[in-house]
């Protein structure tokens, strides 16, 4: 009787190296799915359009606010320094997608000026955002 009494409990042990594992393969699974997008940081009122379409891939949004004012990532960009950023853009983007999202209350020749200056830096993928009604 003794016998059974003082017997060693056994604990189990669980080997957490393979979830270990597959935890960090999701997650550079994930990080390497993952596009990221360049916001142009302001709040826009866009224009309605019928013919609207929605863009799968952007890479970069440059905004145009009600006070003609360019926006990329946050930050108020002069429209004499958007060539040298978007030359640096496509410099490190692979097959780059752009949107311009105007304000409805901006000046066309402000968004003229922004398309011109994406069509002399040689960008090809341009699109203008707009809501459908």
């Amino acid at each position: 009787m003794l016998k059974g009494r003082y017997r060693k409990k056994r604990t189990a042990l669980m080997d957490m190296t393979p979830l270990i594992d597959m935890i960090f393969i999701l997650l550079i699974f994930f990080i390497v799915t993952t596009s990221f997008v360049k916001e142009s940081g302001v709040e826009i009122e866009r224009p309605h359009a019928e013919s609207s379409e929605k863009k799968e891939q952007v890479n970069l949004i440059i905004g145009v606010d009600a006070e003609n004012l360019i926006w990329i990532e946050g930050k108020s960009v002069d429209i004499r320094h958007l060539p040298d950023f978007l030359e640096n853009f496509k410099a490190k983007t692979v097959n780059p997608n752009i949107i311009i999202a105007a304000d409805k209350n901006a000046k066309s020749g402000t968004l003229v000026q922004v398309l011109d200056l994406c069509t002399l830096a040689d960008l090809e993928n341009i699109s203008v955002s707009t809501r459908k009604k």
